[in-house]
């Protein structure tokens, strides 16, 4: 009854900014963390950051730590992932995910993600 849709995706440079979104239709998940979880080829689901509930909280992975930022618009049911200085290492598959009430925070294993996206591509070239 849920569905998560991302957008933004493409290709950039190494070095380049590019903004994810993820929508969520059929209800709101304003009470929801939400997440970015990514995947390269022959790679498995890795994640990415994590916001909690009103926002006032984030986790990220260290590799993208002081680069990527998460953001949520509850009014919209939306989340954001902002990626500045893009690396190679950052290609990737990027799925949205959204955790029910009662998860711990930060939850960083796929398994405790009920709501996935069907993924938008990001491919960074030097």
């Amino acid at each position: 009854q849920v569905q998560l849709v991302e957008s933004g995706g493409g290709l950039v440079q190494a070095g380049g900014s590019l903004r994810l979104s993820c929508a969520a239709s059929g209800r709101t998940l304003s009470d929801y963390y939400r997440a970015w979880f990514r995947q390269a080829p022959g790679r498995e689901r890795e994640f990415v950051a994590v916001i909690n509930l009103s926002g006032s909280r984030t986790y990220y992975t260290d590799s993208v730590k002081g680069r990527f930022t998460i953001s949520r618009d509850n009014a919209k049911s939306t989340v954001y992932l902002e990626m500045n200085n893009l690396e190679l290492e950052d290609t990737a598959i990027y799925y949205c995910a959204a955790a029910p009430p009662g998860a711990r925070f930060p939850a960083l294993q796929p398994s405790e993600y009920h709501y996935w996206g069907q993924g938008t591509q990001v491919a960074v070239s030097s």
